[in-house]
């Protein structure tokens, strides 16, 4: 009987003349107690938000219409899922550090990581069923399951008032029954898994699951009910005074040096005195010791246009490939030094080498324009 005792769900039946229960009975029941249907409602409703957010994120990486809806918890194992599980799985595992404590694993099959792979490449989504996926193709998924895992800890933040930090994900393919999925957890544990539905366009009609310890969900539901266990901060013990029946029991006799009467002398207070501010040094002055600085090399560069490309665009790039950038040809281009934008020019030939020529020196607001682009 659960090591000796009887839960909660156990007593109630007994106290309302539902019978008994034997040892067996209650090993049976064990898993499933250890989550109330309240408990299970609760992490459905907060894997529905935080899972919302992740679809988000999902949907503005790949660039299509994502949804994930539909939880259902159930409690199972590790073991009971490699039963039901259909190989090859992508997972990725990460670890809560701050805000909650555990692990944290979501199983996705190969075929919908291989869709989501080549949107985010640039493609039209339609795969066949695969069963391994290339290094650039697992790790843009691995990515794309980072950015859903942060935003859903972000939701989490949000809905908890409290942070709430993960550890770096690390992904692996399970193709192999026999294989462990993760090493935090046994195959025997039970685990909390929540399946939700995914949709992304008409490419992809699955299911996606998040896999939590029971100590993980718990701490959850706790915190969502107000029911957390406060810190408890144990005082250092104060050494107890020596009372003068305690010496006279003893014997004991504590020496005691005398205290020194030293007269206290009074604190000067004065006004803080601040430089007038129409005394400052003009802008345009230069400080006396500016020619120990002349002689430090700064590196000088010209930015002629920028332009983005995808993963897919960029693969394809060979000898002969060109490039449009996002500069027409008579602007001007940025002069730069060390990294930090000085300058407008227009690029000019001096005998066989290309040069600029300064046109304008860049204001503040022009700086602060060109740190937003």
């Amino acid at each position: 009987m659960n090591n000796g005792f009887l839960s909660q769900e156990e007593i109630d039946l007994l106290l309302s003349g539902g019978g008994s229960f034997s040892e067996n009975d209650a090993d049976n029941t064990k898993e499933e107690s250890e989550l109330s249907e309240i408990d299970k409602d609760l992490l459905g409703e907060i894997g529905n938000i935080s899972m919302g957010s992740a679809s988000t994120a999902l949907s503005t990486i790949i660039g299509s219409q994502v949804n994930i809806t539909t939880p259902v918890v159930t409690i199972t194992t590790l073991k009971e899922l490699k039963d039901n599980f259909e190989v090859p799985n992508i997972a990725l595992e990460v670890k809560f550090t701050s805000g909650i404590m555990g692990e944290n694993l979501l199983v996705m099959k190969m075929t919908d990581a291989a869709v989501i792979a080549n949107l985010m490449m640039g493609g039209d989504g339609k795969v066949d069923k695969v069963t391994s996926l290339s290094e650039l193709e697992e790790s843009a998924v691995s990515e794309a399951m980072n950015q859903m895992i942060g935003s859903a800890a972000t939701s989490m933040a949000t809905m908890f008032a409290r942070e709430v930090n993960i550890s770096p994900p690390t992904s692996r393919i399970w193709d192999d029954l026999t294989a462990p999925l993760t090493d935090a957890l046994s195959d025997d544990e039970p685990i909390v898994k929540v399946s939700f539905t995914l949709n992304i366009g008409e490419l992809v009609d699955s299911t996606i699951m998040q896999l939590l310890p029971i100590k993980t969900a718990r701490k959850i539901v706790s915190i969502m009910m107000g029911n957390e266990e406060p810190v408890v901060v144990e005082k250092p013990q104060e050494k107890p005074a020596v009372t003068k029946e305690v010496i006279e029991q003893v014997g004991y006799r504590e020496e005691v040096a005398p205290k020194t009467i030293t007269e206290e002398k009074p604190v000067e207070v004065k006004h803080a005195a601040f430089q007038p501010l129409n005394s400052q040094v003009p802008s345009k002055a230069l400080p006396s010791n500016i020619d120990l600085i002349m002689d430090v090399p700064l590196e000088i560069s010209v930015v002629l246009g920028r332009t983005k490309l995808n993963i897919k665009e960029i693969l394809n790039l060979g000898t002969g490939s060109l490039i449009e950038l996002d500069k027409l040809a008579e602007e001007p281009v940025e002069i730069l030094v060390n990294g930090k934008m000085v300058a407008f020019g227009e690029v000019v030939v001096i005998d066989e080498n290309f040069g600029v020529r300064i046109t304008s020196i860049v204001s503040n607001e022009e700086k602060i324009k060109s740190l937003g682009k």
